[in-house]
């Protein structure tokens, strides 16, 4: 599978960070980029590829994936060489288990939590919405205090993920002030690969 052409799906307006391309562009593996729009997205076809009808879903000659994270460690996983995940058993390896995990399960839904409440005007919803984005945020920059990445002071796939929702935060104007997290994601901006999956 390393050496065959993949199919990842995006429909548009999902509003989706495209973490799952940057790990693809990130571990140098061939691809074809298909943004659905909102009708084929939502139709029986796309339906086949996700449950419920989601997005990213990636496509190869073993079958369909979903779950971005889940497809991120997995493109690390089929190319080694890209050195974007430690070894299996090792103690950076969890590490990146547990940034992705915390990426997904603490940053991502603080994240759209504050955004929601925003959108909605709702000064005590957003206070109380602000106040757990901001005690999140901190776990992530005291990781970072002194350190370029989250693992081991490498890249790993873990910045993928994590630096995705960043990335999502900074886009919805709710990244928290931070002096570890902003230089973080600024010394992200300019890997070639993120530019690339960030370009449409």
């Amino acid at each position: 599978m390393v050496g065959a052409v993949q199919r990842l799906y995006q429909r548009e307006g999902a509003g989706r960070p495209p973490r799952v391309r940057w790990a693809l562009e990130e571990a140098g593996a061939p691809y074809e980029y298909v943004v659905m729009d909102s009708e084929v997205g939502r139709g029986e076809e796309h339906a086949r590829r996700h449950p419920l009808g989601r997005v990213p879903v990636l496509e190869s000659d073993e079958g369909l994936l979903f779950e971005s994270a889940a497809i991120c460690l997995h493109i690390a996983d089929l190319h080694p060489d890209a050195g974007l995940i430690p070894a299996i058993g090792t103690y950076e390896r969890a590490q990146v288990y547990q940034w992705t995990l915390f990426a997904m399960t603490e940053l991502e839904p603080a994240m759209i939590r504050a955004y929601s409440a925003r959108r909605r005007t709702d000064a005590d919803a957003t206070a109380a919405a602000d106040v757990r984005l901001v005690k999140v945020f901190d776990v992530l920059g005291s990781a970072l205090d002194g350190h370029a990445y989250v693992v081991g002071d490498r890249f790993t796939i873990a910045d993928v993920v994590v630096g995705g929702v960043c990335e999502s935060a900074r886009h919805y104007d709710v990244l928290p002030s931070s002096p570890n997290v902003r230089p973080y994601l600024e010394h992200l901006d300019t890997r070639p690969a993120k530019q690339r999956a960030y370009e449409h």
